[in-house]
């Protein structure tokens, strides 16, 4: 909907604050949307609930640009790429694979898309399906929660793939810890509950 403009404001009097920020004070709206038609501008009314109202005389269409233009970079900014490096050569322990699966898990858990980076060390090169059997591996440790956007290249000694987060995947994900979390609880406390054996009486 948006903020009410010019006659869109019934109500009277207003405060109004000037195209330069400065306050002008309390006045009647039409003689504020005077003001305003006199600079070319648009008379835009920024607190509703106040008593009186906040209006503001402004560029109502660059004041909607620039407001569009943070939501885009709020979008933009919640779905980063992010990279998740699968150590600096092949020699990468298990634990530390695992440390990094769970880092990718929670990239995509948050709505990001995920780069995977293999790298190769010295003469690891003679050796590339080491490196596909690791990426490929760790891919499939994510393809629960995300779907492959860019299958596993080659780039010069490092292998690149790509996953994004699938929300489907993500709410089913979630709904089963849920129910695995509750199912959990209960069998606590059954478990608590559960009466001791009296034993047998001679």
């Amino acid at each position: 909907m948006g903020p009410r403009t010019n006659d869109r404001i019934r109500i009277t009097p207003i405060r109004l604050i000037d195209q330069n920020g400065e306050m002008v004070g309390i006045v009647e709206t039409d003689e504020a949307r005077r003001q305003a038609m006199e600079a070319g501008l648009d008379l835009v009314e920024i607190s509703p609930d106040a008593r009186p109202p906040v209006c503001k005389i402004m560029d109502f269409g660059k004041f909607k640009y620039e407001e569009s233009k943070k939501q885009k970079a709020g979008k933009s900014k919640a779905s980063e790429l992010k990279e998740v490096r699968l150590g600096r050569s092949m020699k990468i322990d298990p634990h530390d694979v695992g440390i990094r699966v769970q880092q990718a898990r929670r990239f995509l858990l948050e709505g990001h898309k995920v780069q995977l980076v293999a790298s190769f060390k010295g003469r690891e090169m003679a050796h590339r399906e080491i490196g596909d059997r690791l990426v490929a591996d760790v891919i499939n440790r994510l393809l629960d929660l995300g779907k492959l956007e860019a299958a596993p290249r080659l780039n010069g000694k490092r292998i690149n793939a790509i996953i994004s987060p699938d929300k489907n995947k993500i709410e089913q994900w979630k709904r089963k810890e849920k129910e695995a979390g509750r199912k959990g609880e209960i069998e606590a406390v059954e478990i608590v509950d559960e009466p001791e054996d009296e034993g047998d009486d001679e």
